[in-house]
Protein backbone atom coordinates (compact mmCIF):
# COMPACT_ATOMS: atom_id res chain seq x y z
CA UNK A 1 0.00 0.00 0.00
CA UNK A 2 1.39 3.90 -0.79
CA UNK A 3 0.09 6.85 0.40
CA UNK A 4 -0.06 10.25 -1.01
CA UNK A 5 -0.44 12.62 1.32
CA UNK A 6 -1.41 16.23 -0.79
CA UNK A 7 -0.49 19.66 0.55
CA UNK A 8 -1.98 22.69 -1.54
CA UNK A 9 -3.90 25.56 -0.37
CA UNK A 10 -3.51 28.98 -1.25
CA UNK A 11 -2.92 30.63 2.57
CA UNK A 12 -6.00 32.72 2.48
CA UNK A 13 -8.10 31.20 5.48
CA UNK A 14 -5.44 31.63 8.35
CA UNK A 15 -3.62 35.02 6.90
CA UNK A 16 -1.71 36.60 8.00
CA UNK A 17 0.41 33.93 9.23
CA UNK A 18 -0.59 31.32 6.17
CA UNK A 19 0.44 32.83 2.52
CA UNK A 20 1.06 31.65 -0.37
CA UNK A 21 4.16 29.67 0.44
CA UNK A 22 3.27 28.95 4.08
CA UNK A 23 -0.25 27.44 4.15
CA UNK A 24 -1.80 26.29 7.06
CA UNK A 25 -0.41 23.05 7.13
CA UNK A 26 3.12 24.50 8.12
CA UNK A 27 1.70 27.08 11.13
CA UNK A 28 3.69 26.11 14.49
CA UNK A 29 1.19 26.49 16.67
CA UNK A 30 -0.30 23.43 17.96
CA UNK A 31 1.39 21.79 21.17
CA UNK A 32 3.17 19.21 20.92
CA UNK A 33 3.86 15.94 23.38
CA UNK A 34 6.37 18.16 25.30
CA UNK A 35 4.06 21.64 25.03
CA UNK A 36 6.73 22.56 22.18
CA UNK A 37 4.80 24.16 18.96
CA UNK A 38 4.66 22.25 16.06
CA UNK A 39 2.82 22.44 12.71
CA UNK A 40 0.13 20.16 11.78
CA UNK A 41 2.04 18.71 8.36
CA UNK A 42 4.70 17.71 11.20
CA UNK A 43 2.14 16.16 13.40
CA UNK A 44 0.66 14.14 10.78
CA UNK A 45 4.14 12.74 9.77
CA UNK A 46 4.90 11.95 13.13
CA UNK A 47 1.61 10.16 13.43
CA UNK A 48 2.20 8.43 10.24
CA UNK A 49 5.65 7.25 11.07
CA UNK A 50 3.96 5.88 14.94
CA UNK A 51 1.65 3.35 12.15
CA UNK A 52 4.53 2.51 10.55
CA UNK A 53 3.69 3.95 7.04
CA UNK A 54 6.51 6.19 6.64
CA UNK A 55 8.53 4.60 4.14
CA UNK A 56 4.99 4.01 1.81
CA UNK A 57 4.25 7.73 2.21
CA UNK A 58 4.63 10.50 -0.32
CA UNK A 59 3.77 14.03 -0.47
CA UNK A 60 2.28 15.95 -3.45
CA UNK A 61 2.98 19.29 -3.58
CA UNK A 62 3.56 22.52 -5.25
CA UNK A 63 7.24 24.06 -6.22
CA UNK A 64 6.72 26.69 -3.36
CA UNK A 65 5.84 24.58 -0.88
CA UNK A 66 9.22 22.13 -1.57
CA UNK A 67 11.25 23.99 0.36
CA UNK A 68 8.98 24.72 3.58
CA UNK A 69 8.34 20.85 3.75
CA UNK A 70 12.49 19.59 3.38
CA UNK A 71 12.67 22.34 6.28
CA UNK A 72 9.96 21.13 8.51
CA UNK A 73 10.57 17.65 7.83
CA UNK A 74 13.81 16.92 6.35
CA UNK A 75 15.42 16.77 3.13
CA UNK A 76 14.63 13.05 3.19
CA UNK A 77 11.07 13.20 2.46
CA UNK A 78 9.36 11.66 -1.19
CA UNK A 79 7.63 14.89 -2.47
CA UNK A 80 6.13 14.54 -5.99
CA UNK A 81 6.45 17.87 -7.42
CA UNK A 82 3.98 19.34 -9.46
CA UNK A 83 4.81 22.13 -12.06
CA UNK A 84 2.16 24.43 -11.55
CA UNK A 85 -1.37 24.40 -9.08
CA UNK A 86 -4.04 23.01 -10.77
CA UNK A 87 -5.89 21.31 -8.44
CA UNK A 88 -6.51 17.42 -7.10
CA UNK A 89 -7.11 15.56 -10.24
CA UNK A 90 -3.88 16.49 -12.32
CA UNK A 91 -1.73 16.22 -8.69
CA UNK A 92 -2.91 12.84 -8.36
CA UNK A 93 -2.84 11.56 -11.55
CA UNK A 94 0.76 13.39 -11.63
CA UNK A 95 1.09 11.04 -8.30
CA UNK A 96 -0.08 7.88 -10.20
CA UNK A 97 2.36 8.88 -12.97
CA UNK A 98 5.49 9.02 -10.81
CA UNK A 99 4.27 5.68 -8.82
CA UNK A 100 4.03 3.54 -11.42
CA UNK A 101 6.89 4.82 -13.75
CA UNK A 102 9.14 5.88 -11.70
CA UNK A 103 8.69 3.36 -8.46
CA UNK A 104 7.95 0.65 -10.08
CA UNK A 105 4.59 0.07 -8.00
CA UNK A 106 2.78 -2.72 -9.65
CA UNK A 107 -1.08 -1.97 -10.97
CA UNK A 108 -2.34 -4.24 -8.10
CA UNK A 109 -1.27 -2.15 -5.54
CA UNK A 110 -3.17 0.21 -3.63
CA UNK A 111 -3.27 3.92 -3.16
CA UNK A 112 -4.63 5.83 -0.47
CA UNK A 113 -4.65 9.51 -0.68
CA UNK A 114 -5.54 11.83 1.95
CA UNK A 115 -5.34 15.47 2.97
CA UNK A 116 -2.00 16.45 4.60
CA UNK A 117 -3.03 18.02 7.22
CA UNK A 118 -6.11 16.01 9.49
CA UNK A 119 -6.25 16.80 12.99
CA UNK A 120 -6.66 13.61 14.00
CA UNK A 121 -5.11 10.84 16.32
CA UNK A 122 -2.60 8.11 15.11
CA UNK A 123 -5.70 5.51 15.40
CA UNK A 124 -7.12 7.52 12.12
CA UNK A 125 -3.79 6.12 9.85
CA UNK A 126 -4.31 2.76 11.63
CA UNK A 127 -7.99 2.59 10.28
CA UNK A 128 -6.45 3.90 7.00
CA UNK A 129 -4.86 0.51 6.48
CA UNK A 130 -7.91 -1.14 6.42
CA UNK A 131 -8.78 0.26 3.52
CA UNK A 132 -7.27 -2.05 1.04
CA UNK A 133 -8.86 -4.59 3.07
CA UNK A 134 -12.22 -3.01 1.71
CA UNK A 135 -11.20 -2.60 -1.94
CA UNK A 136 -10.31 -6.61 -1.32
CA UNK A 137 -13.32 -7.62 -0.38
CA UNK A 138 -15.59 -5.40 -2.07
CA UNK A 139 -14.40 -5.08 -5.50
CA UNK A 140 -15.29 -1.57 -5.44
CA UNK A 141 -13.64 1.04 -7.82
CA UNK A 142 -12.91 3.60 -4.72
CA UNK A 143 -12.85 2.98 -1.09
CA UNK A 144 -13.61 6.25 1.34
CA UNK A 145 -12.88 6.83 4.49
CA UNK A 146 -15.76 9.25 6.02
CA UNK A 147 -15.88 10.44 9.69
CA UNK A 148 -18.96 9.06 12.00
CA UNK A 149 -20.78 12.68 12.40
CA UNK A 150 -21.13 13.77 16.71
CA UNK A 151 -23.37 17.02 15.58
CA UNK A 152 -24.98 18.00 12.11
CA UNK A 153 -22.34 20.56 11.06
CA UNK A 154 -23.02 22.74 7.90
CA UNK A 155 -19.61 23.43 7.09
CA UNK A 156 -18.55 19.12 6.31
CA UNK A 157 -19.54 17.36 2.85
CA UNK A 158 -21.69 14.25 3.52
CA UNK A 159 -21.23 10.71 2.03
CA UNK A 160 -24.37 9.70 1.81
CA UNK A 161 -24.87 5.70 1.54
CA UNK A 162 -27.24 3.33 -0.53
CA UNK A 163 -30.86 3.54 1.08
CA UNK A 164 -31.17 -0.35 0.06
CA UNK A 165 -27.58 -1.40 1.44
CA UNK A 166 -27.02 -2.51 5.01
CA UNK A 167 -24.00 -1.94 5.81
CA UNK A 168 -21.21 -4.71 5.38
CA UNK A 169 -19.58 -6.36 7.79
CA UNK A 170 -16.34 -8.92 7.44
CA UNK A 171 -14.74 -10.80 10.03
CA UNK A 172 -10.94 -12.51 9.33
CA UNK A 173 -8.43 -13.33 11.20
CA UNK A 174 -6.98 -9.56 10.70
CA UNK A 175 -10.23 -8.62 12.51
CA UNK A 176 -13.34 -7.27 12.06
CA UNK A 177 -14.45 -4.78 9.35
CA UNK A 178 -17.60 -2.69 8.23
CA UNK A 179 -18.24 -0.52 5.64
CA UNK A 180 -21.00 0.51 3.29
CA UNK A 181 -22.32 1.21 -0.69
CA UNK A 182 -22.27 4.72 -1.70
CA UNK A 183 -24.77 6.33 -3.18
CA UNK A 184 -24.47 10.31 -3.80
CA UNK A 185 -22.38 13.00 -2.17
CA UNK A 186 -23.73 16.19 -0.30
CA UNK A 187 -21.70 19.12 0.28
CA UNK A 188 -21.85 21.83 3.03
CA UNK A 189 -25.81 20.73 3.87
CA UNK A 190 -28.32 23.47 5.94
CA UNK A 191 -28.41 22.14 9.78
CA UNK A 192 -31.93 20.21 9.03
CA UNK A 193 -30.94 18.46 6.09
CA UNK A 194 -27.67 17.23 7.73
CA UNK A 195 -29.85 16.32 10.63
CA UNK A 196 -31.36 13.90 8.21
CA UNK A 197 -28.79 12.86 6.95
CA UNK A 198 -27.07 11.91 9.94
CA UNK A 199 -30.32 9.23 10.50
CA UNK A 200 -29.26 7.94 7.58
CA UNK A 201 -26.03 6.71 9.05
CA UNK A 202 -24.38 9.98 6.51
CA UNK A 203 -20.39 10.48 6.93
CA UNK A 204 -18.76 13.22 7.17
CA UNK A 205 -16.00 13.27 4.02
CA UNK A 206 -12.81 13.88 5.22
CA UNK A 207 -11.25 13.63 1.77
CA UNK A 208 -9.76 10.04 2.33
CA UNK A 209 -10.20 7.24 -0.31
CA UNK A 210 -8.20 4.32 -1.82
CA UNK A 211 -7.67 2.89 -5.47
CA UNK A 212 -5.87 -0.07 -7.04
CA UNK A 213 -3.45 1.64 -9.26
CA UNK A 214 -4.45 0.36 -12.42
CA UNK A 215 -7.91 1.69 -12.21
CA UNK A 216 -6.74 5.28 -12.22
CA UNK A 217 -3.84 4.36 -14.93
CA UNK A 218 -6.57 2.64 -17.16
CA UNK A 219 -8.80 5.82 -16.34
CA UNK A 220 -5.46 8.46 -17.72
CA UNK A 221 -5.07 6.10 -20.32
CA UNK A 222 -9.01 5.87 -22.34
CA UNK A 223 -8.52 10.09 -21.51
CA UNK A 224 -5.50 10.50 -23.74
CA UNK A 225 -3.31 11.34 -20.77
CA UNK A 226 0.03 10.07 -20.25
CA UNK A 227 1.11 7.78 -17.92
CA UNK A 228 4.98 8.33 -17.92
CA UNK A 229 6.18 10.66 -15.15
CA UNK A 230 7.80 12.64 -17.09
CA UNK A 231 5.73 13.07 -20.17
CA UNK A 232 3.02 14.11 -17.36
CA UNK A 233 5.26 16.83 -16.28
CA UNK A 234 5.73 17.93 -19.82
CA UNK A 235 1.79 18.21 -20.29
CA UNK A 236 0.51 19.12 -17.11
CA UNK A 237 -0.52 22.37 -18.42
CA UNK A 238 -3.15 20.60 -20.41
CA UNK A 239 -4.75 18.52 -17.54
CA UNK A 240 -8.32 19.61 -16.55
CA UNK A 241 -8.00 22.00 -13.73
CA UNK A 242 -10.43 20.09 -11.68
CA UNK A 243 -11.03 18.51 -8.33
CA UNK A 244 -10.46 14.76 -7.65
CA UNK A 245 -14.02 14.26 -6.31
CA UNK A 246 -15.49 15.95 -9.92
CA UNK A 247 -13.59 14.29 -12.35
CA UNK A 248 -13.46 10.73 -10.57
CA UNK A 249 -15.51 10.33 -7.71
CA UNK A 250 -18.59 11.35 -8.52
CA UNK A 251 -18.70 10.01 -12.01
CA UNK A 252 -18.13 6.17 -10.72
CA UNK A 253 -20.37 3.69 -9.81
CA UNK A 254 -18.96 1.27 -7.51
CA UNK A 255 -17.85 3.09 -4.60
CA UNK A 256 -18.00 1.91 -0.33
CA UNK A 257 -17.18 3.79 2.51
CA UNK A 258 -15.62 2.96 5.55
CA UNK A 259 -16.51 4.56 8.94
CA UNK A 260 -14.24 6.15 11.30
CA UNK A 261 -15.26 6.77 14.41
CA UNK A 262 -11.99 8.71 16.32
CA UNK A 263 -11.73 12.38 16.64
CA UNK A 264 -11.22 13.98 13.20
CA UNK A 265 -11.16 18.07 12.88
CA UNK A 266 -10.38 20.31 9.53
CA UNK A 267 -8.39 23.29 11.42
CA UNK A 268 -9.22 25.42 8.21
CA UNK A 269 -9.97 28.55 10.10
CA UNK A 270 -9.10 30.57 12.83
CA UNK A 271 -12.11 30.18 14.87
CA UNK A 272 -10.98 25.88 14.70
CA UNK A 273 -7.36 26.31 15.13
CA UNK A 274 -7.55 28.27 17.93
CA UNK A 275 -9.47 25.44 20.03
CA UNK A 276 -6.44 23.16 19.86
CA UNK A 277 -4.18 25.96 20.81
CA UNK A 278 -3.28 25.31 24.31
CA UNK A 279 -1.85 28.89 25.50
CA UNK A 280 -4.16 32.23 24.58
CA UNK A 281 -0.99 34.28 24.35
CA UNK A 282 1.77 33.41 21.79
CA UNK A 283 4.63 35.89 20.92
CA UNK A 284 5.36 39.34 22.67
CA UNK A 285 2.30 40.70 24.31
CA UNK A 286 -0.64 41.02 27.54
CA UNK A 287 -4.45 39.86 27.32
CA UNK A 288 -5.72 41.51 30.32
CA UNK A 289 -9.10 42.09 32.13
CA UNK A 290 -12.32 39.94 31.04
CA UNK A 291 -10.85 38.47 27.77
CA UNK A 292 -12.92 34.94 27.38
CA UNK A 293 -12.01 32.32 24.51
CA UNK A 294 -9.44 35.14 23.16
CA UNK A 295 -6.47 34.24 21.52
CA UNK A 296 -3.34 36.67 20.61
CA UNK A 297 -1.02 34.74 18.01
CA UNK A 298 1.90 37.25 17.56
CA UNK A 299 5.26 36.50 15.15
CA UNK A 300 6.08 40.42 15.57
CA UNK A 301 8.59 41.97 18.24
CA UNK A 302 5.83 44.87 18.79
CA UNK A 303 4.12 43.81 21.85
CA UNK A 304 0.00 43.32 21.49
CA UNK A 305 -2.12 44.56 24.61
CA UNK A 306 -5.78 43.14 24.57
CA UNK A 307 -8.21 44.30 26.82
CA UNK A 308 -11.61 43.44 27.90
CA UNK A 309 -12.05 41.47 24.72
CA UNK A 310 -13.88 38.20 24.41
CA UNK A 311 -14.41 35.46 21.41
CA UNK A 312 -11.79 37.81 19.61
CA UNK A 313 -8.53 36.43 17.51
CA UNK A 314 -5.30 38.49 17.26
CA UNK A 315 -3.06 37.19 14.82
CA UNK A 316 0.06 39.55 13.64
CA UNK A 317 3.03 38.62 11.36
CA UNK A 318 5.15 40.31 8.54
CA UNK A 319 2.59 39.79 6.25
CA UNK A 320 -0.12 42.02 7.97
CA UNK A 321 -2.71 42.34 11.05
CA UNK A 322 -5.50 40.72 11.68
CA UNK A 323 -8.46 41.55 14.48
CA UNK A 324 -11.32 39.62 14.08
CA UNK A 325 -14.42 37.74 15.62
CA UNK A 326 -13.79 34.45 16.13
CA UNK A 327 -16.95 33.28 14.58
CA UNK A 328 -16.50 36.19 11.86
CA UNK A 329 -12.99 34.93 10.90
CA UNK A 330 -13.78 32.36 8.04
CA UNK A 331 -14.45 35.71 5.62
CA UNK A 332 -11.30 36.15 5.55
CA UNK A 333 -10.28 34.13 2.87
CA UNK A 334 -13.14 35.72 0.45
CA UNK A 335 -11.65 39.49 1.59
CA UNK A 336 -7.78 37.82 1.06
CA UNK A 337 -9.00 36.23 -2.17
CA UNK A 338 -7.57 38.67 -4.57
CA UNK A 339 -4.33 39.78 -2.97
CA UNK A 340 -1.54 39.38 -4.82
CA UNK A 341 0.46 40.49 -1.83
CA UNK A 342 3.96 38.41 -1.67
CA UNK A 343 5.07 36.58 1.19
CA UNK A 344 7.04 38.66 3.92
CA UNK A 345 8.04 35.64 5.17
CA UNK A 346 9.07 32.07 3.97
CA UNK A 347 11.18 29.12 5.55
CA UNK A 348 13.28 27.28 2.90
CA UNK A 349 15.14 23.70 3.42
CA UNK A 350 18.24 25.94 4.82
CA UNK A 351 16.45 28.20 7.05
CA UNK A 352 14.48 31.19 7.31
CA UNK A 353 13.56 34.79 6.02
CA UNK A 354 11.78 38.10 6.75
CA UNK A 355 11.47 40.78 4.80
CA UNK A 356 12.08 44.28 6.82
CA UNK A 357 11.56 46.58 4.29
CA UNK A 358 10.30 47.83 0.46
CA UNK A 359 10.42 50.99 -1.48
CA UNK A 360 10.11 51.75 -4.99
CA UNK A 361 11.27 55.22 -5.82
CA UNK A 362 9.84 57.62 -9.22
CA UNK A 363 12.55 56.15 -11.15
CA UNK A 364 11.84 52.72 -11.13
CA UNK A 365 14.60 51.67 -8.86
CA UNK A 366 13.52 49.10 -6.12
CA UNK A 367 15.15 48.49 -2.70
CA UNK A 368 14.29 45.38 -0.56
CA UNK A 369 15.75 44.63 3.06
CA UNK A 370 15.59 40.97 4.51
CA UNK A 371 16.91 39.56 7.37
CA UNK A 372 17.98 36.16 6.68
CA UNK A 373 19.01 33.17 8.76
CA UNK A 374 20.59 30.26 7.97
CA UNK A 375 20.62 27.37 10.27
CA UNK A 376 24.10 25.53 11.09
CA UNK A 377 25.42 23.24 8.77
CA UNK A 378 22.79 24.39 5.68
CA UNK A 379 23.72 26.29 2.66
CA UNK A 380 22.18 28.75 0.43
CA UNK A 381 22.41 26.74 -3.24
CA UNK A 382 25.13 28.03 -5.96
CA UNK A 383 23.40 31.22 -7.33
CA UNK A 384 23.52 33.98 -9.55
CA UNK A 385 20.16 37.20 -10.05
CA UNK A 386 19.96 39.07 -13.96
CA UNK A 387 18.27 41.51 -12.54
CA UNK A 388 19.63 42.82 -8.84
CA UNK A 389 22.41 43.81 -6.58
CA UNK A 390 23.10 42.14 -2.99
CA UNK A 391 24.96 43.70 -0.09
CA UNK A 392 25.05 41.15 2.49
CA UNK A 393 25.91 42.40 6.38
CA UNK A 394 26.63 39.53 8.63
CA UNK A 395 25.65 40.30 11.89
CA UNK A 396 25.93 36.82 13.76
CA UNK A 397 27.54 33.16 13.24
CA UNK A 398 30.10 32.31 10.77
CA UNK A 399 31.00 30.17 7.83
CA UNK A 400 31.70 29.93 4.33
CA UNK A 401 30.93 31.91 0.89
CA UNK A 402 31.90 31.28 -2.13
CA UNK A 403 31.69 34.08 -4.86
CA UNK A 404 32.75 33.99 -8.76
CA UNK A 405 34.52 30.35 -7.88
CA UNK A 406 36.53 32.10 -5.36
CA UNK A 407 35.54 30.56 -1.47
CA UNK A 408 36.75 32.38 2.07
CA UNK A 409 35.54 32.66 5.39
CA UNK A 410 32.98 35.35 6.68
CA UNK A 411 31.88 36.20 10.52
CA UNK A 412 29.76 38.66 12.52
CA UNK A 413 30.49 42.28 11.01
CA UNK A 414 31.36 41.51 7.19
CA UNK A 415 30.23 42.99 4.53
CA UNK A 416 30.08 41.77 0.74
CA UNK A 417 29.13 43.20 -2.04
CA UNK A 418 27.55 40.47 -4.29
CA UNK A 419 26.64 42.42 -8.36
CA UNK A 420 24.40 41.38 -10.86
CA UNK A 421 25.98 37.65 -12.29
CA UNK A 422 27.90 36.83 -9.80
CA UNK A 423 27.97 33.52 -8.97
CA UNK A 424 27.68 32.86 -5.40
CA UNK A 425 26.25 30.65 -2.23
CA UNK A 426 27.09 30.78 1.88
CA UNK A 427 27.16 27.79 4.24
CA UNK A 428 27.06 28.06 7.59
CA UNK A 429 29.59 26.47 10.26
CA UNK A 430 27.11 27.99 13.26
CA UNK A 431 23.65 29.56 12.96
CA UNK A 432 24.18 32.88 10.81
CA UNK A 433 22.12 35.84 10.58
CA UNK A 434 22.71 38.09 8.03
CA UNK A 435 21.03 41.53 6.52
CA UNK A 436 20.39 41.51 2.78
CA UNK A 437 19.56 44.64 1.17
CA UNK A 438 18.33 44.13 -2.89
CA UNK A 439 18.34 46.79 -5.22
CA UNK A 440 17.00 46.71 -8.76
CA UNK A 441 14.66 47.27 -11.31
CA UNK A 442 12.26 44.47 -10.47
CA UNK A 443 12.91 42.06 -7.26
CA UNK A 444 11.49 39.27 -7.57
CA UNK A 445 11.99 35.57 -5.99
CA UNK A 446 12.03 33.95 -10.09
CA UNK A 447 15.37 36.22 -10.16
CA UNK A 448 17.28 32.96 -9.45
CA UNK A 449 19.54 31.23 -11.38
CA UNK A 450 20.63 28.01 -9.19
CA UNK A 451 23.39 26.32 -10.46
CA UNK A 452 24.19 23.64 -7.52
CA UNK A 453 22.47 22.84 -4.04
CA UNK A 454 24.72 20.66 -2.76
CA UNK A 455 27.75 21.87 -1.03
CA UNK A 456 30.04 19.20 -2.20
CA UNK A 457 28.73 19.68 -5.60
CA UNK A 458 29.18 23.58 -5.21
CA UNK A 459 32.73 22.85 -4.53
CA UNK A 460 33.58 20.96 -7.05
CA UNK A 461 32.38 23.02 -9.25
CA UNK A 462 34.40 25.68 -7.79
CA UNK A 463 37.84 23.79 -8.26
CA UNK A 464 36.52 22.92 -11.76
Amino acid sequence: MKIVLLSGGSGKRLWPLSNDSRSKQFLKVLPDATGSPESMVKRVWGQIEEAGLRRHAYIATSQPQVEMIQSQLGSEVEIIVEPERRDTFPAIALSVAYLYSVEGVGLSETVVVMPVDPYVDTSFFQKAKELERVLDHSGADLALMGVKPTFPSEKYGYIVPAEDSEPISVRDIRGELSYCKVSSFKEKPASEEAIRMMEQSALWNCGVFAFKLEFLINILIAGGYPIQYNEMLKRYAQLPKTSFDYEIVERSNRIVAMPYEGEWKDLGTWNTLTEQIRDSLIGKGMIAGTSDNTHVINELDIPITLLNLSNVVVAASPDGILVSDKDASPMIKEIMKHSDQRPMYEERRWGRYRVLDYLKYPGGTEVLTKRICVSSSQNLSYQYHQLRREVWTIISGEGEVVLNGRMFRVKAGDVLTIEKESRHSLRADTEMEIIEVQTGTQLIEEDIVRLAYDWNEILDLCTA
